[in-house]
Protein backbone atom coordinates (compact mmCIF):
# COMPACT_ATOMS: atom_id res chain seq x y z
CA UNK A 1 0.00 0.00 0.00
CA UNK A 2 1.33 3.46 -0.91
CA UNK A 3 2.32 5.73 1.64
CA UNK A 4 0.58 9.10 0.43
CA UNK A 5 2.86 10.52 3.65
CA UNK A 6 5.59 11.12 1.14
CA UNK A 7 5.08 12.52 -2.21
CA UNK A 8 8.36 12.22 -4.96
CA UNK A 9 9.72 15.78 -3.39
CA UNK A 10 10.58 13.92 -0.52
CA UNK A 11 12.36 11.18 -2.14
CA UNK A 12 14.17 13.40 -4.42
CA UNK A 13 17.85 12.75 -4.25
CA UNK A 14 20.78 15.08 -4.17
CA UNK A 15 22.21 14.63 -7.49
CA UNK A 16 26.07 13.55 -6.16
CA UNK A 17 27.11 10.08 -6.01
CA UNK A 18 25.46 6.50 -6.77
CA UNK A 19 22.27 6.41 -7.93
CA UNK A 20 19.26 4.34 -6.40
CA UNK A 21 17.98 1.60 -8.39
CA UNK A 22 14.66 0.12 -8.01
CA UNK A 23 15.28 -2.98 -6.13
CA UNK A 24 12.00 -4.18 -4.11
CA UNK A 25 13.02 -1.58 -1.76
CA UNK A 26 12.06 1.78 -1.00
CA UNK A 27 14.20 4.53 -1.28
CA UNK A 28 14.15 5.34 2.62
CA UNK A 29 14.83 1.29 2.77
CA UNK A 30 18.34 1.90 0.71
CA UNK A 31 19.41 4.83 2.76
CA UNK A 32 19.07 2.87 5.58
CA UNK A 33 20.88 -0.34 3.90
CA UNK A 34 23.47 2.11 2.91
CA UNK A 35 24.23 3.55 6.18
CA UNK A 36 24.24 0.44 8.04
CA UNK A 37 26.71 -1.71 5.84
CA UNK A 38 28.89 1.62 5.49
CA UNK A 39 32.85 1.60 6.92
CA UNK A 40 31.18 5.39 8.75
CA UNK A 41 28.91 3.71 10.69
CA UNK A 42 31.16 0.69 11.74
CA UNK A 43 33.91 2.99 13.08
CA UNK A 44 31.43 4.18 15.47
CA UNK A 45 32.19 1.03 17.37
CA UNK A 46 35.32 2.31 18.46
CA UNK A 47 34.37 6.08 19.10
CA UNK A 48 33.80 7.22 22.54
CA UNK A 49 30.33 8.34 23.81
CA UNK A 50 31.24 8.73 27.17
CA UNK A 51 34.01 6.67 28.53
CA UNK A 52 36.69 6.05 25.97
CA UNK A 53 36.05 2.89 23.71
CA UNK A 54 37.59 0.04 24.62
CA UNK A 55 38.13 1.17 28.43
CA UNK A 56 35.57 -1.64 29.96
CA UNK A 57 33.70 -3.80 26.84
CA UNK A 58 30.48 -2.88 28.27
CA UNK A 59 29.96 0.94 28.41
CA UNK A 60 28.12 2.72 25.52
CA UNK A 61 30.21 3.60 22.57
CA UNK A 62 28.78 5.58 19.83
CA UNK A 63 28.01 2.38 17.85
CA UNK A 64 25.63 1.00 20.45
CA UNK A 65 24.54 4.65 21.37
CA UNK A 66 22.75 4.73 17.92
CA UNK A 67 21.60 1.62 16.88
CA UNK A 68 20.00 2.69 20.71
CA UNK A 69 18.40 6.01 19.44
CA UNK A 70 17.37 4.46 16.47
CA UNK A 71 15.47 1.90 18.41
CA UNK A 72 13.81 4.56 20.65
CA UNK A 73 12.87 6.78 16.76
CA UNK A 74 11.36 3.30 15.55
CA UNK A 75 9.10 3.47 18.72
CA UNK A 76 7.89 6.72 19.10
CA UNK A 77 7.30 6.57 14.94
CA UNK A 78 4.83 3.38 16.34
CA UNK A 79 3.62 4.86 18.68
CA UNK A 80 2.30 7.80 16.64
CA UNK A 81 1.24 5.78 14.10
CA UNK A 82 -0.70 3.63 16.15
CA UNK A 83 -2.33 6.55 18.82
CA UNK A 84 -2.29 9.50 16.53
CA UNK A 85 -6.14 10.51 15.03
CA UNK A 86 -3.92 12.10 12.23
CA UNK A 87 -2.90 8.85 10.74
CA UNK A 88 -3.79 6.03 9.19
CA UNK A 89 -2.34 2.54 7.07
CA UNK A 90 -1.57 5.13 3.70
CA UNK A 91 -0.61 7.46 5.55
CA UNK A 92 2.09 7.42 8.50
CA UNK A 93 5.52 8.41 9.35
CA UNK A 94 7.70 5.84 7.76
CA UNK A 95 10.20 4.26 10.66
CA UNK A 96 13.01 3.54 7.85
CA UNK A 97 13.20 7.56 6.95
CA UNK A 98 13.35 7.98 11.13
CA UNK A 99 15.83 4.44 11.70
CA UNK A 100 18.02 6.24 9.10
CA UNK A 101 18.27 9.35 10.19
CA UNK A 102 18.86 8.07 14.23
CA UNK A 103 21.80 5.69 13.17
CA UNK A 104 23.54 8.02 11.01
CA UNK A 105 22.70 11.13 13.75
CA UNK A 106 26.38 10.95 14.83
CA UNK A 107 28.20 9.63 11.50
CA UNK A 108 30.78 12.09 11.31
CA UNK A 109 31.60 12.89 15.04
CA UNK A 110 34.97 11.92 15.90
CA UNK A 111 36.87 10.54 18.48
CA UNK A 112 36.97 11.51 21.98
CA UNK A 113 33.65 12.31 22.04
CA UNK A 114 32.68 16.56 22.37
CA UNK A 115 36.65 17.53 22.84
CA UNK A 116 37.64 15.92 19.61
CA UNK A 117 35.07 18.11 18.13
CA UNK A 118 36.28 21.35 20.28
CA UNK A 119 39.95 20.90 19.23
CA UNK A 120 39.32 20.15 15.37
CA UNK A 121 37.00 23.10 15.47
CA UNK A 122 39.84 25.69 17.10
CA UNK A 123 42.04 23.90 14.62
CA UNK A 124 40.07 24.41 11.68
CA UNK A 125 38.65 27.95 12.65
CA UNK A 126 40.39 29.93 9.72
CA UNK A 127 39.20 27.03 7.18
CA UNK A 128 35.58 27.20 8.00
CA UNK A 129 35.41 25.49 11.69
CA UNK A 130 34.79 21.68 12.26
CA UNK A 131 31.12 20.78 13.80
CA UNK A 132 29.84 17.09 13.96
CA UNK A 133 26.29 17.62 12.67
CA UNK A 134 28.07 19.33 9.62
CA UNK A 135 30.21 16.44 9.11
CA UNK A 136 27.81 14.29 9.33
CA UNK A 137 26.14 16.05 6.43
CA UNK A 138 29.77 16.35 4.33
CA UNK A 139 30.05 12.36 4.79
CA UNK A 140 26.55 11.82 3.21
CA UNK A 141 26.89 14.35 0.60
CA UNK A 142 30.60 14.41 -0.12
CA UNK A 143 32.71 11.47 0.76
CA UNK A 144 30.58 8.31 1.53
CA UNK A 145 31.73 6.15 -1.38
CA UNK A 146 35.42 6.11 -2.33
CA UNK A 147 36.95 5.20 -6.23
CA UNK A 148 40.95 5.48 -5.64
CA UNK A 149 41.65 9.30 -4.48
CA UNK A 150 38.27 10.54 -5.60
CA UNK A 151 35.33 10.77 -3.30
CA UNK A 152 31.02 11.07 -3.45
CA UNK A 153 28.22 11.00 -1.63
CA UNK A 154 25.29 8.08 -1.05
CA UNK A 155 22.87 10.39 -2.67
CA UNK A 156 20.89 10.57 -0.05
CA UNK A 157 16.95 11.71 -0.26
CA UNK A 158 15.91 15.25 0.31
CA UNK A 159 13.55 13.43 3.75
CA UNK A 160 16.66 11.55 5.01
CA UNK A 161 18.76 14.70 4.53
CA UNK A 162 16.64 17.17 6.43
CA UNK A 163 15.95 14.85 8.63
CA UNK A 164 19.82 15.37 9.71
CA UNK A 165 19.66 19.16 9.22
CA UNK A 166 19.62 19.65 13.08
CA UNK A 167 21.50 22.97 12.32
CA UNK A 168 20.65 25.34 9.75
CA UNK A 169 23.18 28.16 10.35
CA UNK A 170 26.34 28.37 7.90
CA UNK A 171 29.57 29.22 9.92
CA UNK A 172 30.14 32.62 8.50
CA UNK A 173 26.49 33.69 10.24
CA UNK A 174 26.96 32.12 13.18
CA UNK A 175 27.19 34.14 16.31
CA UNK A 176 29.73 32.26 18.55
CA UNK A 177 31.39 29.60 15.87
CA UNK A 178 31.56 26.76 18.37
CA UNK A 179 29.34 24.84 17.41
CA UNK A 180 25.12 24.20 15.90
CA UNK A 181 26.27 25.11 12.54
CA UNK A 182 26.73 23.82 8.94
CA UNK A 183 29.59 24.91 7.09
CA UNK A 184 30.20 27.87 4.02
CA UNK A 185 29.82 25.44 1.01
CA UNK A 186 26.99 23.10 2.45
CA UNK A 187 24.72 26.12 1.48
CA UNK A 188 23.64 24.06 -1.87
CA UNK A 189 22.35 20.89 0.96
CA UNK A 190 19.65 24.13 2.37
CA UNK A 191 19.10 24.92 -1.16
CA UNK A 192 18.09 21.20 -2.26
CA UNK A 193 16.30 20.52 1.24
CA UNK A 194 14.38 23.53 0.67
CA UNK A 195 14.50 24.68 -3.34
CA UNK A 196 11.38 27.33 -2.78
CA UNK A 197 11.86 29.04 -0.07
CA UNK A 198 15.37 29.94 2.06
CA UNK A 199 15.49 29.23 5.69
CA UNK A 200 17.30 32.02 6.66
CA UNK A 201 14.91 33.73 5.01
CA UNK A 202 12.19 33.09 7.49
CA UNK A 203 13.53 33.80 10.97
CA UNK A 204 15.65 36.50 12.18
CA UNK A 205 17.87 34.93 14.52
CA UNK A 206 19.89 32.23 15.03
CA UNK A 207 18.25 30.08 17.56
CA UNK A 208 15.00 30.18 15.56
CA UNK A 209 16.34 29.07 12.43
CA UNK A 210 18.13 26.12 14.13
CA UNK A 211 15.23 25.03 16.14
CA UNK A 212 12.90 24.78 13.04
CA UNK A 213 13.88 21.09 11.84
CA UNK A 214 11.49 18.54 10.04
CA UNK A 215 9.41 15.79 11.26
CA UNK A 216 11.58 13.47 11.47
CA UNK A 217 14.43 15.21 12.71
CA UNK A 218 12.04 16.17 15.67
CA UNK A 219 11.64 12.76 16.64
CA UNK A 220 15.69 11.67 15.99
CA UNK A 221 16.13 14.30 18.24
CA UNK A 222 14.10 12.84 21.08
CA UNK A 223 15.08 9.86 20.63
CA UNK A 224 18.88 10.89 21.31
CA UNK A 225 17.69 12.95 24.25
CA UNK A 226 16.19 9.94 25.41
CA UNK A 227 18.73 7.35 24.77
CA UNK A 228 21.84 9.45 26.49
CA UNK A 229 19.63 11.06 29.33
CA UNK A 230 19.31 7.54 30.45
CA UNK A 231 22.37 5.58 29.12
CA UNK A 232 24.56 8.09 30.13
CA UNK A 233 23.65 7.87 33.83
CA UNK A 234 23.26 3.92 33.78
CA UNK A 235 27.02 4.11 32.17
CA UNK A 236 28.11 6.02 34.82
CA UNK A 237 26.72 4.47 37.93
CA UNK A 238 28.38 1.22 36.49
CA UNK A 239 31.74 3.32 36.27
CA UNK A 240 31.30 4.67 39.80
CA UNK A 241 30.77 8.01 39.20
CA UNK A 242 27.13 7.75 40.25
CA UNK A 243 26.46 6.56 44.06
CA UNK A 244 24.19 6.97 46.37
CA UNK A 245 26.33 9.85 48.29
CA UNK A 246 27.11 11.62 45.52
CA UNK A 247 23.18 11.55 44.21
CA UNK A 248 22.21 12.94 47.92
CA UNK A 249 25.01 15.74 48.15
CA UNK A 250 23.74 16.85 44.26
CA UNK A 251 19.94 16.81 45.64
CA UNK A 252 21.42 19.00 48.87
CA UNK A 253 23.19 21.43 46.39
CA UNK A 254 20.25 21.92 44.04
CA UNK A 255 18.27 22.39 47.68
CA UNK A 256 14.82 24.45 46.56
CA UNK A 257 15.32 24.38 43.32
CA UNK A 258 14.51 20.41 43.63
CA UNK A 259 10.72 20.00 43.03
CA UNK A 260 9.04 17.27 44.78
CA UNK A 261 8.62 14.97 42.20
CA UNK A 262 12.39 14.68 40.88
CA UNK A 263 13.21 14.50 44.65
CA UNK A 264 11.20 11.52 44.80
CA UNK A 265 12.47 10.16 41.36
CA UNK A 266 15.80 10.45 43.30
CA UNK A 267 15.23 8.88 46.37
CA UNK A 268 13.81 5.84 44.65
CA UNK A 269 16.73 6.44 42.06
CA UNK A 270 19.60 5.80 45.27
CA UNK A 271 17.07 2.95 46.22
CA UNK A 272 17.55 1.40 43.19
CA UNK A 273 21.68 1.63 43.14
CA UNK A 274 21.12 0.55 46.90
CA UNK A 275 19.42 -2.82 45.54
CA UNK A 276 21.65 -3.28 42.32
CA UNK A 277 18.23 -2.66 40.16
CA UNK A 278 19.03 0.49 38.50
CA UNK A 279 19.21 -0.88 35.44
CA UNK A 280 15.26 -2.05 35.03
CA UNK A 281 14.43 1.15 37.23
CA UNK A 282 16.02 3.38 34.16
CA UNK A 283 15.21 1.12 31.33
CA UNK A 284 11.60 1.54 32.45
CA UNK A 285 11.49 5.17 31.70
CA UNK A 286 11.99 4.63 27.75
CA UNK A 287 8.55 3.92 27.70
CA UNK A 288 7.67 6.61 29.69
CA UNK A 289 9.19 8.95 27.17
CA UNK A 290 8.19 7.68 24.23
CA UNK A 291 4.72 7.71 25.36
CA UNK A 292 4.94 11.42 26.40
CA UNK A 293 4.83 12.28 23.07
CA UNK A 294 2.25 13.16 20.68
CA UNK A 295 1.97 14.61 17.08
CA UNK A 296 0.49 17.56 16.56
CA UNK A 297 0.10 20.00 12.98
CA UNK A 298 1.59 23.32 12.24
CA UNK A 299 1.38 26.33 9.72
CA UNK A 300 4.70 27.47 8.16
CA UNK A 301 5.52 28.43 4.67
CA UNK A 302 7.11 24.89 3.91
CA UNK A 303 3.99 22.95 5.60
CA UNK A 304 1.87 23.07 1.82
CA UNK A 305 5.12 21.15 0.13
CA UNK A 306 5.73 18.40 2.97
CA UNK A 307 4.17 16.68 5.60
CA UNK A 308 7.24 16.73 7.13
CA UNK A 309 6.97 20.36 8.09
CA UNK A 310 2.47 20.06 8.38
CA UNK A 311 3.14 17.90 11.40
CA UNK A 312 5.70 18.31 14.52
CA UNK A 313 5.73 16.60 17.80
CA UNK A 314 5.01 17.63 21.16
CA UNK A 315 6.42 16.18 24.12
CA UNK A 316 4.66 16.86 27.83
CA UNK A 317 5.96 19.20 30.14
CA UNK A 318 6.59 16.65 32.85
CA UNK A 319 8.41 13.98 30.64
CA UNK A 320 10.83 17.14 29.48
CA UNK A 321 11.72 17.87 33.13
CA UNK A 322 12.79 14.43 33.52
CA UNK A 323 15.10 14.31 30.86
CA UNK A 324 16.78 17.55 31.34
CA UNK A 325 17.21 16.62 35.10
CA UNK A 326 19.02 13.30 34.21
CA UNK A 327 20.82 15.21 31.36
CA UNK A 328 21.58 17.62 34.40
CA UNK A 329 22.85 15.04 36.48
CA UNK A 330 25.16 13.61 33.85
CA UNK A 331 27.00 16.79 33.47
CA UNK A 332 27.28 17.12 37.21
CA UNK A 333 28.38 13.88 38.54
CA UNK A 334 29.83 12.13 35.16
CA UNK A 335 31.33 14.77 33.05
CA UNK A 336 32.57 17.55 35.22
CA UNK A 337 34.68 15.11 36.91
CA UNK A 338 38.67 15.23 36.94
CA UNK A 339 38.56 11.52 35.83
CA UNK A 340 36.73 12.27 32.26
CA UNK A 341 38.14 15.73 31.73
CA UNK A 342 41.44 14.62 31.86
CA UNK A 343 40.92 11.76 29.62
CA UNK A 344 39.13 14.64 26.81
CA UNK A 345 42.66 16.84 27.38
CA UNK A 346 44.62 13.75 26.95
CA UNK A 347 42.22 13.17 23.71
CA UNK A 348 42.04 17.01 22.37
CA UNK A 349 46.64 16.87 22.30
CA UNK A 350 46.64 13.95 20.63
CA UNK A 351 44.53 14.82 18.17
CA UNK A 352 46.06 18.84 17.88
CA UNK A 353 49.41 16.60 18.07
CA UNK A 354 48.51 14.36 14.98
CA UNK A 355 46.65 17.46 12.72
CA UNK A 356 49.64 19.65 13.44
CA UNK A 357 52.11 17.22 12.21
CA UNK A 358 50.25 16.26 8.73
CA UNK A 359 49.36 20.01 8.41
CA UNK A 360 52.94 20.48 8.77
CA UNK A 361 54.02 18.10 5.85
CA UNK A 362 51.13 18.30 3.72
CA UNK A 363 50.95 22.19 3.95
CA UNK A 364 53.56 23.56 4.98
CA UNK A 365 56.67 21.47 4.22
CA UNK A 366 56.91 19.81 0.57
CA UNK A 367 54.94 16.00 1.73
CA UNK A 368 58.80 13.86 2.09
CA UNK A 369 57.40 11.91 4.19
CA UNK A 370 54.15 9.67 2.80
CA UNK A 371 52.61 10.13 6.51
CA UNK A 372 48.79 9.05 4.92
CA UNK A 373 47.79 6.14 2.73
CA UNK A 374 48.42 6.49 -0.61
CA UNK A 375 44.91 7.92 -2.36
CA UNK A 376 45.07 11.03 0.51
CA UNK A 377 48.67 11.38 -0.48
CA UNK A 378 47.77 11.82 -4.04
CA UNK A 379 44.77 13.44 -3.24
CA UNK A 380 46.60 15.86 -1.23
CA UNK A 381 48.67 16.98 -4.20
CA UNK A 382 45.71 18.57 -6.22
CA UNK A 383 44.15 20.27 -3.47
CA UNK A 384 44.99 24.20 -2.34
CA UNK A 385 45.86 25.00 0.88
CA UNK A 386 42.31 25.24 2.51
CA UNK A 387 40.72 22.08 0.60
CA UNK A 388 43.85 20.50 1.86
CA UNK A 389 43.40 21.07 5.87
CA UNK A 390 39.46 20.34 4.97
CA UNK A 391 40.81 16.88 3.63
CA UNK A 392 43.03 16.47 6.90
CA UNK A 393 40.27 17.24 8.76
CA UNK A 394 38.14 14.73 7.08
CA UNK A 395 40.79 12.24 7.85
CA UNK A 396 41.32 12.91 10.96
CA UNK A 397 37.80 13.58 11.97
CA UNK A 398 37.11 9.75 10.17
CA UNK A 399 39.64 8.09 12.74
CA UNK A 400 38.54 5.66 15.85
CA UNK A 401 40.10 6.16 19.17
CA UNK A 402 42.28 3.36 18.54
CA UNK A 403 43.82 4.39 15.15
CA UNK A 404 44.33 8.02 16.68
CA UNK A 405 46.37 6.90 19.83
CA UNK A 406 48.17 4.36 17.85
CA UNK A 407 49.41 6.86 15.08
CA UNK A 408 50.21 9.59 17.89
CA UNK A 409 52.45 6.50 19.30
CA UNK A 410 53.75 5.89 16.17
CA UNK A 411 54.84 9.32 15.20
CA UNK A 412 56.16 10.05 19.27
CA UNK A 413 56.52 6.85 21.18
CA UNK A 414 60.28 5.97 20.38
CA UNK A 415 59.52 2.73 21.92
CA UNK A 416 56.37 2.22 19.57
CA UNK A 417 56.85 1.08 15.99
CA UNK A 418 58.65 -2.41 15.57
CA UNK A 419 57.30 -4.35 12.80
CA UNK A 420 54.92 -6.00 14.67
CA UNK A 421 53.57 -2.66 16.06
CA UNK A 422 53.14 -1.56 12.12
CA UNK A 423 51.04 -4.64 11.03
Amino acid sequence: MKNRFYTEFDTASIGRGQSKNVKGRTPFEQDRDRIIYSPAFRRLQNKTQVFLSGEFDFYRTRLTHSMEVSQIGRSIVNHLNRTSGLLSDDFHIDQDLVESVCLAHDIGHPSFGHAGEQVLNKLMFKSGGFEGNAQNLRILVDLFYRDKSRWKGMKPTRAFLDGMLKYKTLFSDSEKKKHHFIYDFQRDILDFVSPEVAFDSLFETEKELNSFKSLECRIMDWADDIAYSIHDIDDGIRAGFITMKKVRNWMEELGKGLSPDHATFLDNLCGAIADDTFSEFLARLIGEFIHCTTLVERENPLSPMTNRYRFNIAVRAEGKALCSLLKDMAVALVFHTPQVHQLEFKGSMILRQVFEVLEGEYIDGKSEYRLLPAHYHHALALRDDDDKRRMLCDYLSGMTDGFVVRTYKRLFDPDFGSIIDLI
